[in-house]
């Protein structure tokens, strides 16, 4: 369950009190209980999952308006032929490793709870997102505004029914920054219904069009089946399936889709989490990272494994091993393999250096033609504390690597031959509360 990252409210609690001479001491007195539990529960204790918020029965329902979110932002100095390392027809996202090669943004939300006399614990949240900028410059957008409720039925406490826009089923590996599924839309559903120690989610969304607030005529069913434990291990099973509107298809051209969009797709996946190692097999058909793909006579196999461990309380390692396919009509069939290993090392509570190391290879079916990358970051952090595992945390880091690419994806040239090299210097801040 992600905890709550509380605004400093005794301001807030204080001028309300000194505002309100004519409560009763009694209520007075409780709403000092209340400030005093709500500022013990403040925490250090971070977490970076950039996942639903998922409230449950025994939630806390704090004062005021909440704010929450993730941000990176920083300066990265390119001084040979590329800034960031790539393999061309990457599938496995950042496969060469993030560290020191990723892109500035963040996501800012504003939740606000609610319960009610029957004891449901309500929230309202707003997000506002800026990764992408346009052509006329900055673009921010709107990334979430939904409502959810728990604690609503006596005989499933932890059932959490929510409707809107919001994140929606988007499991991701930290190392290479990769949403191995991803369906944020707007729509409704509902989280852990108990099916006897056995916790099921489902929900409905359709995917948003572009800017607007509208649907785009794609819609995915998705479903999780979770929390189901024998010994150590943990299983979860995922099942998705995306179609369309009537008129959908007979759209695609205006819509800017290929006018090949299948009619459905489908993805089954599964996850095995032991002692901070996670195995994962996913099937897409008709699709890659999303239903909402519905790229006709497409499949995708993706196998992943990652995981850290501590040598020391000072020494640990974090490292992922990933293999995935594609074919299909419209794309370049192909195979993307990748490793990444991330030493570490925590000088204190507040600061550590990371060495992290990474290769990625794409190989063609079609092509004569092989595409790979590697790269090597050092990294000097100050975090907030835990060892260096807690945010905010700032970087000063340096990248070399190489990307040669001999194959532009889905644009075949034979004579097409890049072999860049990257030397960068920078600094950037990461944070999530």
């Amino acid at each position: 369950m992600k905890q709550f990252k509380y605004l400093p409210v005794s301001l807030a609690v204080t001028a309300t009190l000194s505002a309100a001479p004519s409560l009763a001491d009694a209520e007075l007195e409780e709403l000092k209980q209340r400030l005093a539990i709500l500022e013990e529960k403040q925490t250090s204790e971070y977490v970076d999952d950039q996942q639903p918020q998922v409230l449950s029965s025994e939630s806390e329902v704090p004062l005021g308006v909440v704010f929450t979110g993730y941000a990176r932002y920083g300066m990265a100095y390119g001084a040979d032929d590329a800034t960031l390392v790539s393999t061309d027809g990457s599938l496995n996202s950042n496969a060469t490793g993030r560290l020191g090669n990723e892109g500035n943004g963040g996501e800012f939300q504003f939740g606000k709870f609610f319960q009610n006399d029957s004891g449901a614990i309500w929230d309202v949240q707003v997000m506002l997102e800026h990764w992408q900028g346009d052509a006329d410059g900055d673009a921010i957008g709107l990334k979430k505004f939904y409502a959810g409720a728990t604690n609503l039925f006596e005989s499933q406490q932890d059932l959490y029914v929510w409707a809107g826009r919001d994140f929606h089923q988007r499991p991701a590996t930290d190392l290479n920054d990769y949403f191995w599924m991803m369906h944020d839309g707007q729509g409704g559903g509902f989280y852990n219904l108990d099916l006897g120690g056995v916790m099921f989610d489902m929900s409905v969304v359709g995917q948003v069009d572009g800017a607007s607030t509208n649907d785009n005529g794609r819609y995915a069913v998705t479903s999780k089946l979770h929390s189901m434990s024998l010994g150590a291990a943990d299983f979860s099973l995922f099942a998705n399936y995306g179609f369309t509107s009537e008129d959908d298809l007979e759209n695609t051209t205006e819509k800017g889709w290929t006018v090949d969009a299948a009619n459905s797709a489908y993805q089954l996946a599964g996850q095995v989490s032991m002692y901070d190692q996670n195995f994962i097999v996913r099937y897409s058909n008709n699709a890659l990272d999303s239903v909402f793909d519905l790229a006709e006579d497409q499949t995708a196999l993706l196998f992943s494994f990652d995981g850290r461990y501590s040598v020391t309380n000072q020494v640990g390692i974090e490292y992922l091993a990933a293999y995935q396919t594609i074919e299909g009509k419209d794309v370049d069939d192909r195979a993307n393999a990748n490793i990444i290993v991330r030493p570490t090392y925590a000088w204190n509570d507040t600061h550590s250096t990371w060495l992290e190391m990474g290769y990625s290879v794409v190989e063609f079916d079609d092509y004569d033609a092989t595409n790979s990358s590697w790269k090597t970051t050092l990294s000097q952090n100050i975090a907030f504390g835990d060892m260096g595992t807690a945010r905010p945390m700032l970087r000063f880091y340096a990248t070399v690597g190489n990307s040669d690419n001999e194959h532009t994806v889905n644009d075949y040239d034979p004579t097409y031959v890049r072999d860049e090299d990257t030397v960068t210097v920078g600094a950037m801040f990461e944070a999530w509360w």
